[in-house]
C-alpha cells in the first residue's frame, strides 16, 4: 500500500498495543528503533487497545507530537471515533485508500519512518 502510494519509507510492524509502545519508547529489544515519522495504528489492537496505545502516546512527552492515524474496519466506526476520541492527527478505513495515504504523508512533509 505504502509503495502504490509512492511513499518512501522505512516501516516497522508489530503485533500488539504493549509491542508498539515498547518500540515507540525504545525499550528491550528496541532500544535502536528510529523514532517513527508517523504511526499508523489499528484501533482494535491485542494487549493494549488503539485508544489505550495512543493515550499513552499523547502523554509521553517525548511522543506527543508524532502523527498519528488510527485504522478501523468501519466508516461507522470512524465517524463515531472522531466525535468521541481525541488525539489522532486523522481516523481512516482499512486498508487505506493509496491516494488518501498520500495526500496525508505530504501534509506532514513526507514521512520517512512508519511504525
Amino acid at each position: 500500500m505504502l509503495k502504490e502510494a509512492g511513499v518512501e519509507s522505512d516501516r516497522h510492524v508489530v503485533k500488539d498495543g504493549v509491542e508498539a509502545l515498547r518500540f515507540l519508547r525504545q525499550r528491550g529489544e528496541y532500544a535502536d528503533a528510529p523514532r517513527p515519522d508517523l504511526v499508523l495504528l489499528d484501533w482494535h489492537l491485542p494487549r493494549k487497545n488503539g485508544r489505550e496505545v495512543l493515550g499513552e502516546l499523547r502523554a509521553d512527552g517525548r511522543l506527543a507530537d508524532v502523527p498519528v492515524v488510527v485504522m478501523t474496519g468501519s466508516r461507522l466506526e470512524v465517524e463515531s471515533l472522531r466525535t468521541e476520541s481525541e488525539g489522532a492527527d486523522t481516523y481512516a478505513v482499512k486498508p487505506l485508500e493509496a491516494d488518501e495515504l498520500r495526500q496525508f504523508a505530504e501534509r506532514l512533509g513526507g514521512a520517512r519512518r512508519l511504525a
